[in-house]
């Protein structure tokens, strides 16, 4: 069953149903949809707008000298400053039909988002993702956003959004690394089953495998929820790992934001045709 979704048009209309509404994928599958990612300076949004990539993915901060008089930026840490503010970034983004997933870092950069978001929202009828990480991880660092914070300040202004929620998280090639953890998918279901939004868990690719049951009991959990796979640049996995997803999860309910090489030599094994 497909996570439950907004209708045609809304925020959070599920991915599937709006690309295929729009003839850019031929069926029901996660594995087809893609990603530009980190789209946040003026020369990567223009390549991510270009290109043939059905969502867009960008990160939203706050400027650290004060310039920009306090509007929010586009540029992922320890960056601290962009050429691209949030508001010339959805006044381009708006003229394409591209879905959006935008990453907070900070608490302090989301209600000025919003307000930015609101101003353009009859503009925007396609799905918008907003991003954060709202819990440790494996390896991950306490440097969390406030979850009950986080999700009031964006339900205030969008209750019809779709969430992506996760955990911050580390890998280290030296060792084993343990995956998600019981109490790690139990702590997030306890925030989530409160929702109504539809939401995506992004979970890191070299710790998915070794986490499979956790997951699985967490989808299980809700027809809102969903996986969005993701990999860190020096990440250690194997296309293995993926078709190991592939196997064990419902085709409808996983995203895969993954890096070439293996992103086209997953797309490869699942027979997927990649536009280069």
């Amino acid at each position: 069953m497909a996570a439950t979704s907004g209708g045609p048009g809304s925020w959070s209309e599920n991915i599937l149903e709006y690309f295929l509404r729009n003839s850019q994928i031929t069926t029901e599958d996660g594995a087809q949809i893609t990603w530009y990612h980190a789209a946040n300076h003026k020369a990567q949004m223009n390549e991510a707008l270009k290109s043939t990539a059905h969502m867009i993915e960008a990160d939203v901060l706050l400027p650290s000298d004060g310039s920009e008089h306090g509007q929010p930026i586009m540029a992922h840490p320890p960056e601290t400053n962009s050429d691209n503010t949030l508001l010339e970034w959805l006044s381009e983004v708006t003229k394409s039909n591209k879905g959006i997933k935008l990453d907070f870092k900070s608490l302090s950069a989301v209600e000025p988002s919003m307000m930015l978001l609101e101003n353009v929202k009859r503009h925007l009828k396609r799905p918008v993702w907003i991003n954060a990480d709202i819990l440790p991880g494996p390896n991950g660092n306490s440097r969390v956003v406030d979850a009950k914070s986080f999700i009031d300040t964006v339900t205030s202004f969008f209750p019809d959004v779709t969430f992506s929620l996760g955990w911050t998280t580390g890998w280290d090639p030296e060792k084993v690394n343990d995956g998600y953890s019981w109490t790690m998918v139990k702590e997030m279901e306890y925030i989530c089953n409160e929702l109504n939004q539809p939401v995506t868990f992004p979970v890191r690719a070299a710790l998915v495998r070794q986490s499979c049951s956790q997951l699985l009991w967490l989808l299980e959990k809700s027809n809102r929820y969903s996986l969005t796979v993701w990999t860190g640049k020096n990440d250690n996995y194997s296309i293995e790992d993926l078709l190991c997803i592939r196997d064990h999860f419902d085709k409808k309910r996983v995203f895969y934001d993954i890096l070439e090489p293996q992103n086209h030599e997953f797309k490869q094994a699942i027979g997927i045709k990649v536009n280069l």
